[in-house]
């Protein structure tokens, strides 16, 4: 880390930062903690932060920056971090505490992401999404979503509620109105609801969750493209040919060979 590191202008990542000694303090939305030695934390794009490096210190921590889709792939849908970033206030930043066991485990995992990042080698998303998982199973067991949502308002619960619904049916049911129905609330009411605790509309996230599957089928399976698109719900393989398209703009086969 430089002396003074602040967030990025990236909407499409987030940052998970291990502050380690050396620190002076951090800065999240314009207020200031001190004492945050062996800390992780985890901000979704919209959060300004700032960290202040003590400039005596030769080592204070990692950033790592992650693209939005990566949290999406069918690996890290359990986890409960994963969870974390769609259900905060502006005051609410998932802060975990690492133990000195789990430091160096930690370390040595975004040792290894580091040197993968910087290497062609041919199965390099495989092991960078590999070493990620084992990365967030050690964070995880800090990091409780139950009790934050249980604290959290009837909003953010149907929302969550409607996030695990699509987890188990995304398949079945491509249309809000189906998870509506499901949850006993009317189309409009869950639109709003995901609107006001996302920014984004409820079709979107269903649509997201089929493109992210339909993403990992196509390049880490051999499945043909014809079963992947029954698999996932659509009625024939022109109709997830143009649903590809229509919100990536290539084709499965394209993306398949990309």
């Amino acid at each position: 880390m430089n002396k003074v590191t602040s967030s990025r202008n990236h909407e499409d990542h987030y940052t998970l930062c291990w502050i380690q000694n050396g620190i002076d303090q951090i800065e999240i939305n314009k207020t200031k903690y001190k004492n945050v030695s062996n800390s992780v934390f985890f901000f979704t794009p919209d959060v300004n932060w700032k960290i202040y490096k003590n400039a005596m210190s030769p080592l204070s921590g990692y950033l790592l920056y992650i693209p939005k889709y990566i949290l999406d792939y069918p690996v890290f849908k359990n986890l409960h971090i994963t969870q974390v970033r769609f259900f905060k206030s502006i005051d609410e930043i998932p802060k975990i505490n690492l133990s000195p066991g789990i430091e160096i485990r930690v370390q040595s995992i975004l040792e290894m992401l580091d040197e993968l990042n910087s290497t062609n080698l041919a199965n390099k998303e495989e092991a960078i999404l590999s070493l990620l998982n084992t990365l967030f199973v050690y964070c995880d067991g800090k990091c409780n979503i139950k009790s934050f949502i249980s604290d959290n308002n009837q909003k953010t619960a149907l929302v969550y509620k409607f996030k695990k619904k699509i987890e188990k049916l995304f398949s079945e049911y491509h249309k809000v109105t189906a998870y509506a129905q499901l949850l006993n609330v009317s189309d409009k009411y869950l639109n709003e609801c995901v609107k006001e605790i996302l920014g984004t509309n409820a079709k979107s996230l269903i649509d997201e969750k089929l493109l992210m599957t339909a993403r990992y089928e196509l390049k880490f399976t051999d499945k043909p493209i014809k079963e992947i698109a029954f698999d996932l719900g659509f009625s024939s393989p022109d109709y997830f040919s143009y649903f590809m398209k229509k919100h990536t703009g290539v084709s499965p086969s394209q993306t398949r060979k990309s």
